[in-house]
């Protein structure tokens, strides 16, 4: 089936074309909506979400889709290895993943990397986390 399965357009934000299979964009609810409102033929726009994020986003959909149907023989291990490597990246993009989850409504893409971010702060004192997230204290007098 794999060249051979449907594709849909969507816009990112700043811009860029992704061709993506089907049943991994309908993995969002906020796409899937959009998808079945409009001309299926037609553009549909992902606001908010960068080419460079969409594409993780679409590559992790994929990755559970594939897993989900057989496609790619991997157990349950092998998969949360997986998604524990996809989510070791620069605080930026960690941030931007969690917006992206948020705003295409990916509900298990959002529990991993809320989770990851949770981890970061398990454990640490006020001035560790701070630290962590460059955030200044705007309570000192």
């Amino acid at each position: 089936m794999g060249s051979t399965s449907k594709k849909i357009n969507l816009r990112t934000s700043d811009g860029e074309i992704l061709k993506v299979e089907e049943a991994v964009a309908l993995q969002s609810p906020t796409i899937k909506n959009l998808y079945e409102n409009s001309c299926p033929r037609k553009v549909i726009p992902v606001p908010g979400v960068t080419g460079n994020i969409l594409s993780k986003v679409l590559d992790y959909g994929k990755k559970h889709v594939d897993a989900a149907t057989g496609k790619e023989n991997i157990s349950a291990e092998e998969l949360k290895a997986w998604d524990d490597d996809f989510v070791k990246v620069d605080q930026k993009t960690l941030f931007d993943l969690i917006l992206a989850a948020r705003s295409l409504n990916i509900e298990s893409l959002l529990d991993l990397t809320c989770r990851t971010v949770a981890n970061m702060i398990k454990g640490k004192t006020v001035e560790e986390i701070r630290t962590t997230f460059n955030i200044k204290n705007d309570l000192d007098p």
